[in-house]
């Protein structure tokens, strides 16, 4: 069985989006399916030319991350608060709902990190 790991990021404070970029890309490269769910704040860094600069030393490249994982899933809230649809987003981002993401942490052998 894989392993699968959900990655819950709700800011754009640096610190905590290194982290979690960190830990999704390490999780992806060591074989395991990684769900990078964007809520809050987080939100932008799948929107294609308004992502937030993450200007901290040794910080992952977020397009970089964005393209290693799975799926990058933005939460429906936030995208219809911010005015986004699907065409504003990265290839391979989507926007999706809370059912999405309670069915996916529910699923046996998911492992959440919320940031």
């Amino acid at each position: 069985m894989s392993k699968r790991l959900v990655v819950h990021l709700t800011t754009d404070e640096p610190e905590k989006t290194a982290t979690a970029l960190t830990v999704a890309m390490t999780a992806a490269a060591g074989g395991a399916t990684v769900d990078l769910w964007l809520s809050g704040p987080a939100t932008m860094f799948a929107v294609v030319d308004r992502e937030p600069q993450l200007d901290l030393e040794l910080a992952p490249d977020p397009r970089q991350a964005l393209a290693l994982v799975s799926s990058v899933s933005v939460c429906s809230q936030c995208a219809a608060r911010r005015g986004l649809s699907d065409d504003d987003l990265h290839a391979g981002a989507h926007i999706a709902g809370a059912t999405s993401l309670v069915e996916l942490l529910l699923a046996d052998g998911t492992q959440v990190v919320t940031y």
